[in-house]
């Protein structure tokens, strides 16, 4: 997971490593997500920031990273991407964060749930969530590639961070709403290892 959530895990995970307590050296890494339109060298791009933020502060192999590439749209980077993921042997350990909206990755309100690695439209509010990142709201894309709502069920644990008051309404339906793909993140609650860390504020509707 990319945004402001895990920042401090992140801090403790490098610390940890630093402090020789914990090693990624056999660790192989999928990222949820990543813009379509910025390559992995822009300053907002979610291969950046994992490499800014974990990746060059502890001992994993770059070559076993992997975050979709969003320079150029392609049906072909998602298929090779879910290629990828399964010839890993799928998802040990899932981190997510939740949107607003009760987005996962970016697996916004829909219909339907997703299945695979896709391209997705963001909504609005979430372009309006994430414009605090970028210099205008006009920079922020209009698009990405995110990990499939399937795939990140099919995952042998997920733990999902929140924290604030505005994510406190998505962490409620998330729990104890209705499962619809209206709220992405209440499918978790069929999860049969789910774990959800937030918060005094992120649980604040919640009894």
């Amino acid at each position: 997971a990319t945004g402001s959530t895990p920042l401090g895990l992140y801090a403790e995970l490098a610390k940890l490593c630093a402090e020789g307590k914990l090693s990624f050296a056999k660790c192989t890494t999928f990222n949820l997500d990543e813009y379509i339109g910025l390559d992995g060298t822009h300053d907002q791009s979610y291969r950046y920031f994992m490499n800014k933020n974990l990746f060059e502060k502890v001992d994993i192999r770059m070559e076993a990273t992997h975050v979709p590439s969003g320079a150029v749209k392609s049906d072909e980077e998602a298929e090779q991407y879910d290629a990828e993921i399964k010839a890993a042997g799928g998802i040990d350990l899932q981190l997510l964060g939740i949107g607003n909206n009760g987005h996962i990755g970016f697996n916004e309100p829909d219909d339907h749930f997703s299945k695979g690695t896709h391209c997705v439209d963001l909504t609005e509010s979430t372009i309006q969530a994430n414009s605090r990142l970028f210099d205008s709201i006009d920079d922020v894309p209009r698009q990405a590639y995110t990990m499939g709502t399937q795939t990140i069920m099919y995952a042998r644990m997920i733990l999902v961070v929140a924290n604030g008051e505005a994510k406190a309404q998505a962490v409620h339906d998330m729990c104890y709403g209705p499962v619809t793909p209206e709220c992405p993140a209440s499918i978790l609650q069929l999860h049969t290892n789910c774990v959800v860390v937030a918060d005094e504020a992120a649980l604040s509707l919640c009894e």
